[in-house]
């Protein structure tokens, strides 16, 4: 049973952010996220996340989008961020971005410890709070 509860926990966590488990199970290797909270906010139909994303060195989230403002504080490690519309930056622990509704974007650790991130959404209620893209 020790061995079926990490797996089944990683596929329902991919279920939750609305994309098949055997699309992302590789993908998503190396990375993990917690999410830290989720609270109504006071503008009817809007919600804000927050979540603790660790990557592994060399460990990448591929490209995806959300339905709102994502805020990211990198609270450790260095992580090249690609933007659409915009060029490659590379962040370091105490470093901010802001990443526009809807903008497709990936993350990688370009560092040879671990990385980790604080994302805060502020999203549309009732949406995955994740879309994967190719």
């Amino acid at each position: 049973m020790k061995t079926f509860l990490p797996g089944a926990l990683l596929s329902l966590a991919i279920a939750a952010m609305g994309t098949p488990a055997a699309v992302l199970a590789q993908d998503l290797t190396g990375t993990s996220r917690k999410q830290l909270s989720q609270h109504d906010l006071s503008i009817p139909g809007w919600e804000e996340y927050q979540v603790r994303v660790d990557f592994q060195p060399g460990k990448t989230a591929p490209n995806h989008r959300h339905p709102g403002e994502e805020i990211i504080y990198v609270i450790e490690g260095t992580i090249e961020y690609r933007v659409e519309g915009r060029p490659p930056a590379t962040l370091k622990a105490g470093d901010v971005l802001f990443v526009p509704a809807g903008a497709v974007h990936s993350a990688k650790n370009v560092g040879t410890d671990n990385a980790a991130e604080l994302g805060t959404y502020v999203v549309r209620k009732g949406k995955p709070l994740t879309e994967w893209v190719k």
